[in-house]
């Protein structure tokens, strides 16, 4: 399997490569050649597949080379034992046509180890292979910081820098990253948003000369592998339920519900993917208008999804847009030079086959936790009750699963706000709650983040 940039001015590049590598030097994401093609008559016929064999047979796939495939189905096993409920992935009946898919099992409490704690492993191995170190340097609103560093801590081959937006996530979110006693992890509390923390990360890594010498690595999901893994659990549930399904995803920086774009280009039977956005709409205002504009950030109840700059969106215009690297080259170039771009309209039109979208108010999320709780006993975080709110643009008698992105316990403070009840973390993480933090401060400016980088 070959993989080339969406920008169509890089070199394509193998599985290996792909694993280590952040965006493309010309500034691109990796998206892979061709897309595979799952069996699925074969894996419907088999009763007993574990999830486990099931995202190495997705990530097999994508690597193409057989010496690959016994490291890629002994680190998926290793990973998901890590999960606290065997079936890894399962399935709540909210009502008629509508089931919560909880993918909050794992040892952060959120979707990002589905991916994460595979993928660290994986880039291990391949370091190993090659006998050098990797410094992953990597951006989060959240989640991706804490299911980093819970999967990178003492890996020996690499070294990780996590940098969060100040003040802008949950205590229990920043705790779960701060409190690592590892030796090869730090964190960076940035003065500004999540997409000036991800413009920051983007920055160093369009430095080619300084992200060669430091051996720059990306874990985000501009990583292939991140969009790969996180496929499985859509394939896993058309499995479970055995008909078409919709999905509403919490979105933020587009990965997840990209994941579900890759899961249906391999064969799985997917109607719709509902992006689900809070107040931060820029890809719920895109499908609807055809213009993908920048405003500022705005502070919600769901942090996570606090971003008007979704990175992966750009795989998805690459797509939509014929896979032309000139016009995607153009966009981009439009929408740096202005914060917007225009979508071409076929290629609008094909997006709207595949995805719907909607903004739900801070009202609605509240509502949502308090009347799913008071029908049914559940607790949803705040990102899920987004994605929840979201399936009311999907038809009644429409299966619709909705991804539950992340465990109540991770925003007690909006949880008990919206539903009278604190949820209570789990024993195995409650440590966090009292021990020390390790954290650094630093501006919104590249050559600050250059400094640190060089310095340690």
């Amino acid at each position: 399997m070959k993989f080339v940039s969406t920008r169509g001015q890089s070199p394509e590049i193998g599985f290996e490569d792909v694993l280590l590598s952040g965006p493309a030097p010309d500034g691109g994401l990796y998206v892979p050649q061709s897309w595979p093609k799952l069996d699925m008559l074969r894996l419907t016929g088999k009763k007993d597949l574990k999830y486990a064999d099931l995202a190495a047979t997705v990530l097999a796939l994508y690597a193409g080379d057989p010496a690959w495939y016994e490291a890629i189905q002994h680190h998926a096993r290793a990973a998901y034992a890590k999960f606290d409920d065997q079936r890894i992935a399962p399935l709540r009946e909210l009502g008629p046509h509508r089931w919560l898919l909880e993918l909050f099992h794992g040892p952060t409490l959120a979707f990002k180890d589905f991916a994460l704690q595979v993928l660290a492993p994986l880039m291990n191995e391949a370091l190993a292979r090659r006998k050098t170190r990797a410094l992953v340097l990597a951006a989060t609103s959240g989640d991706t910081g804490a299911a980093a560093v819970a999967a990178l801590a003492g890996q020996p081959n690499i070294d990780l820098i996590v940098l969060h937006p100040k003040g802008r996530i949950s205590d229990i979110q920043r705790r779960q990253m701060t409190t690592s006693t590892a030796s090869n992890v730090r964190n960076i509390a940035i003065e500004g948003t999540f997409d000036d923390a991800q413009a920051l990360v983007k920055a160093v890594f369009a430095d080619a000369e300084f992200a060669a010498k430091h051996k720059l690595a990306a874990i985000n999901s501009i990583n292939w592998i991140r969009i790969a893994a996180q496929a499985a659990y859509y394939l896993s549930t058309y499995l479970a339920l055995r008909r078409p399904l919709t999905f509403s995803v919490p979105t933020g920086n587009f990965g997840d519900v990209f994941a579900g774009y890759v899961a249906k280009q391999m064969g799985t039977p997917i109607q719709k993917l509902i992006i689900a956005t809070n107040a931060n709409d820029i890809l719920a205002r895109a499908l609807a208008t055809g213009i993908y504009a920048r405003k500022a950030v705005n502070a919600t109840l769901s942090p996570a999804m606090d971003i008007q700059v979704a990175s992966n969106f750009e795989r998805l215009l690459f797509e939509a847009h014929g896979r032309d690297p000139a016009v995607l080259r153009d966009l981009m170039a439009q929408f740096a030079a202005t914060g917007s771009m225009t979508i071409k309209p076929d290629a609008l039109e094909l997006m709207r086959k595949s995805f719907a979208a909607d903004r739900v108010h801070e009202g609605e999320t509240v509502a949502t936790m308090k009347l799913v709780h008071r029908d049914s006993g559940i607790l949803l975080d705040p990102h899920t009750a987004v994605g929840f709110t979201a399936t009311r643009v999907a038809a009644p008698d429409e299966d619709v699963v909705t991804v539950a992105t992340a465990h109540p316990a991770k925003f007690p403070e909006a949880v008990e706000m919206a539903t009278g009840v604190k949820p209570a973390l789990p024993e195995r993480l409650r440590w966090i709650l009292s021990a020390p933090e390790r954290c650094d401060t630093l501006p919104n400016d590249p050559a600050a983040l250059r400094h640190y980088i060089a310095a340690n």
